[in-house]
């Protein structure tokens, strides 16, 4: 089964399982470095804590051990998925409405290949965003990463 195909499959799984909580699935990763790992990361609106990932964690072990989807040894890792976590989903996008953000993009854009500024929304496959007082738009398409902008 395709990496991306046990991605969807958990995904669908784990939605099921927070269905009735306030948690909020934010990614599901299964990747191979050394060994294959399933990550799955979620976030809430006061923050994750230690015992929600505990609680997932057991669920989706569970889940998996009676379907046996994934025939590879693998570690499963459930957490929050950090400050510097990329936007990918609508809901980040309207969550982080006004947020300062990141973008990456893979070809340059009027001469640039790295944006910050306040991110407006997305609209129609565009991510608009305002940078030095004007507005931007930038086709999702060739976005290569976008993420809340870290000052420090």
């Amino acid at each position: 089964m395709s990496t991306e195909r046990i991605e969807a499959v958990v995904e669908k799984l784990v939605a099921d399982i927070i269905a009735e909580s306030d948690l909020e699935l934010v990614d599901v990763e299964y990747v191979k470095e050394r060994d294959w790992y399933l990550r799955v990361f979620l976030d809430k609106e006061s923050g994750i804590e230690i015992d929600d990932c505990q609680w997932v964690s057991e669920q989706i072990e569970s889940k998996l051990d009676e379907t046996d989807l994934i025939k590879d040894h693998y570690y499963l890792e459930v957490s929050s998925p950090g400050l510097d976590r990329p936007l990918k989903k609508e809901r980040d996008f309207i969550r982080h409405a006004g947020d300062k953000v990141e973008i990456k993009t893979y070809e340059p854009i009027a001469g640039q290949k790295l944006f910050t500024g306040n991110l407006i929304g997305l609209a129609d496959g565009n991510i608009q965003i305002e940078v030095d007082g004007q507005a931007m738009s930038i086709p999702q398409t060739k976005v290569a990463l976008i993420r809340l902008y870290i000052e420090f």
